[in-house]
């Protein structure tokens, strides 16, 4: 009966490459590429064929491969599996590169940084220190050949191939047969009579000294050529000098070579090696280290070398994140990693972290989060932002700290294109009207209608038209001023979302309104804004035929871009994005440049009066030379929001209006992240129930009532904002502008489901109730008053009884 055995190496769970990469080093065994066949990660198999003749040679490789095996050290080569047979063996470790190969293959990309080769000497010494310390044993073979690097740059000692012990057990060191690695060794291995007196360590460290000087200096040609430095650095000649020194009584152990290195000003104290130090003690590092350690990484990770980031720091940086309670802390070293990750390493390594830091409570965290959104927005899918992170962000419009408010704002603007029909047009609409109506900060009242105008056009044809119209028009009442602009240049951004009813019935009446407002940038938006609306009905009047071609955006699907001003908008928004948190409102913005539309009919009717001055010359009423000028208009006013855009809380001492504290008394020159209208209150209210109270449609419609100021306010006209010498001069506008004073809100029980309009119709409800109730007051005191006259009158008996 035949019994066929199966062929171990077929059955070996891991696959080599057919031929050896170029550069393996000399030596019994031979390094291929290889992967595991269970799951194609890499690895390096280091293959050695038993020749007949060669049982010396093999008994060496056996003892190799056992070595391998049994030590396990950091700076160590990794055993990962091995296979003996017969006819050979097999050693698989970690995927390393030959570092004779490693470093022609950097000099090629322009060579490694000094910070670089401090380490990986570093690395070299620490394995010889555990070896001749720790285990007593000689390695007897530290050279090039015997150097590994992986992945990550670090370097690890190999070929333990002639290894003895130092106690002299086994006999003395066995002999190579390879002249490119007998080149190492130290003379007094040629002195025969065995005279000189030398330390266990002394061979190994003149090889180390060989080694030192092949790194920066290339090949070493003869043993002679160790006398000259070369390109060895000045802060490590001294301690290289030991090394090959002819007297082997005076090569310094490993340790205390290190120690010297280390020392102040010494070739391996930097922050290269200090950082590596660190990573791996950092299991045992307290909190407080661990927590400075993270906050100083980020400064020094431009200088590291990339692979070190991606193969050493982000797994440590994901580790202290997963089981260290490491926090915020991590989140900018980590997204600074993450720059050099392929797109899919990114989503596989970062993503399923960044979505776990949506959850957490920390606000640090969250608030850096939404901060450093910009950089992992793009690898995150539809999915994902709609189930397990706009569920988490929303949160923060309900938070109490401003800041986070203020930054769950910001992020919309990323998340809009990413969010389905349900959180865009419903839930964020919601949100976004309680804040703009409800806020007690002007600068999260400015950002909701700056953003809600950015992300207008990814909103559906029956959300903009019930939300556009009414969310900047409520912006244009706003005590806030920069609220006020923001709600004009909203509605110049969005042109293309209305329909002509809409703009000569809806919004230029509200426009005009505004051009006798007491801010004169207020009143510059707005006849900015006004004239390009009148040529574009003016345009459309000339010629009918051209309504559908300007409102085709009006009914269409949401998309990003569209109509008119789909270049300078969608390039406005982009560029807002690269710095949501670092710009302010400011009080006196540059004024606009000269206006450039000229209407068609002026033109016709040659009445030089109606013509704005311009640069350009007049033009025609044909629409396509109309659409030109629209766009220039609509690339002037973009222009012009992405100035304006965002307030941020986290910049108060470059407030928008400095030194004013009270919007009421002191005119519009509060602080940008500070202050808001005195008599604007947050108010709680019901967040889960919307009921309807009233329509979109209406908003525009229904005028706000004008409350007189509080007794002794002085109109923001009477003050001099211009300069520091007193004004004796009134505002022209200030006769006509009277703005309303907010006035505290009631708590709904509810809001409707849709309605922006709800607010100012329940606002101008409960004016009446209190003025109702004042009233009431003041008659109960005047009857009081009369009763106390009544009684009084007359002189009066003790005892005697007033009789009615």
């Amino acid at each position: 009966m035949w019994f066929f055995a199966r062929d171990p190496v077929r059955d070996f769970p891991f696959e080599l490459s057919p031929e050896p990469p170029d550069g393996s080093p000399p030596g019994p065994w031979v390094l291929h590429r290889g992967r595991k066949k269970a799951t194609g990660s890499a690895v390096s198999i280091f293959v050695y064929d038993v020749k007949p003749g060669a049982e010396e040679q093999t008994q060496m490789a056996k003892a190799a491969f056992k070595r391998l095996k049994t030590l396990r050290h950091p700076n160590i080569l990794a055993y990962i599996d091995g296979l003996e047979t017969e006819k050979c063996l097999h050693i698989v470790t970690e995927a390393v590169t030959p570092l004779g190969a490693y470093l022609k293959a950097r000099a090629e990309a322009g060579g490694l940084k000094e910070q670089e080769l401090s380490w990986g000497l570093h690395q070299i010494v620490k394995a010889l220190s555990f070896l001749v310390n720790d285990c007593n044993l000689i390695h007897n073979n530290v050279s090039m050949a015997a150097v590994f690097v992986d992945r990550a740059g670090e370097w690890k000692l190999g070929g333990l191939d002639y290894m003895y012990s130092a106690q002299g057990n086994g006999g003395g060191p066995p002999s190579k047969g390879i002249p490119e690695l007998e080149q190492y060794d130290p003379p007094e291995l040629a002195d025969s009579s065995g005279r000189a007196i030398k330390e266990k360590w002394s061979a190994d460290m003149w090889r180390l000294g060989c080694l030192i000087w092949e790194v920066f200096n290339g090949p070493l040609p003869r043993a002679a050529a160790l006398r000259n430095p070369g390109k060895i650095p000045k802060s490590l000649v001294t301690h290289y000098c030991e090394l090959v020194g002819a007297n082997p009584k005076v090569r310094p152990n490993p340790a205390r070579f290190l120690q010297n290195c280390r020392a102040p000003g010494g070739f391996m104290s930097n922050r290269f090696v200090e950082t590596n130090l660190f990573l791996e003690e950092i299991q045992i590092k307290e909190p407080a280290e661990k927590q400075k350690f993270f906050q100083e990484l980020s400064k020094s990770l431009d200088a590291f070398p990339e692979d070190f980031c991606r193969h050493k720091v982000l797994p440590q940086l994901l580790t202290a994140f997963e089981f260290g309670n490491a926090g915020a802390v991590v989140l900018t070293p980590l997204f600074k990693v993450g720059k050099f990750l392929s797109a899919e390493e990114y989503q596989q390594k970062i993503i399923p972290v960044v979505v776990k830091m949506f959850s957490s409570t920390d606000r640090a965290m969250r608030i850096r989060l939404l901060q450093q959104m910009e950089q992992f927005i793009q690898y995150l899918d539809e999915p994902t932002v709609n189930t397990q992170i706009f569920p988490h962000v929303v949160h923060g419009f309900l938070d109490t700290n401003p800041a986070i408010r203020e930054q769950t704002v910001k992020s919309m603007l990323l998340l809009a294109p990413k969010l389905n029909e349900a959180n865009l047009n419903v839930e964020l609409m919601k949100h976004f009207a309680r804040l703009q109506a409800k806020d007690d900060q002007g600068p999260i009242r400015c950002n909701t209608t700056v953003c809600l105008g950015k992300i207008g056009s990814y909103l559906s044809a029956s959300t903009r038209h019930r939300v556009l119209t009414s969310a900047f028009s409520r912006a244009t009442k706003d005590p806030f001023a920069p609220s006020r602009v923001a709600g004009v240049l909203g509605f110049a951004a969005t042109h293309n979302l209305y329909s002509m009813d809409d703009c000569a019935h809806k919004i230029l009446p509200v426009l005009c309104g505004l051009t006798v407002d007491s801010e004169k940038s207020v009143r510059d938006q707005a006849f900015k804004t006004i004239r390009s609306f009148l040529s574009k009905l003016e345009s459309v009047s000339e010629d009918p035929s051209q309504l559908a071609e300007v409102e085709k955006d009006v009914h269409a699907a949401s998309s990003p871009g569209t109509g008119g001003a789909a270049a300078s908008w969608a390039g406005w928004a982009v560029t807002g994005v690269s710095s949501l948190t670092s710009k302010l409102i400011r009080a006196h913005p540059t004024p606009m440049p000269s206006e450039t539309t000229v209407p068609p009919r002026a033109v016709a009717e040659g009445n030089p009066a109606a013509v704005p001055a311009s640069d350009s010359p007049p033009t025609s009423g044909h629409w396509e030379t109309q659409e030109d000028r629209d766009t220039v208009e609509d690339s002037t006013t973009a222009e012009r929001w992405d100035d304006e855009d965002w307030g941020s809380l986290e910049q108060e001492a470059e407030s928008v209006l400095a030194q004013q504290d009270d919007w009421s008394v002191k005119g519009p020159g509060g602080r940008a992240g500070q202050v808001s209208h005195p008599d604007h209150k947050p108010l709680q209210s019901d967040w889960n129930s919307w009921e309807a109270q009233g329509s979109w449609e209406q908003a525009w419609q229904e005028p706000s009532s004008v409350e007189p100021p509080p007794e002794g306010t002085r109109l923001a006209s009477e003050y001099n904002w211009g300069g520091a010498e007193p004004s004796d001069k009134g505002d022209p506008f200030a006769a006509l502008s009277v703005r309303p004073s907010a006035q505290p809100r009631p708590d709904p029980d509810s809001w409707g489901e849709d309605s922006w309009e709800g607010l100012e119709a329940e606002s101008r409800q409960v004016k009446a109730e209190l003025a109702r109730k004042k009233r009431e007051e003041r008659r109960r005191e005047m009857e009081a008053k009369r009763a106390e006259k009544k009684a009084t009158k007359g002189p009066m008996k003790l005892g005697a009884r007033k009789l009615d």
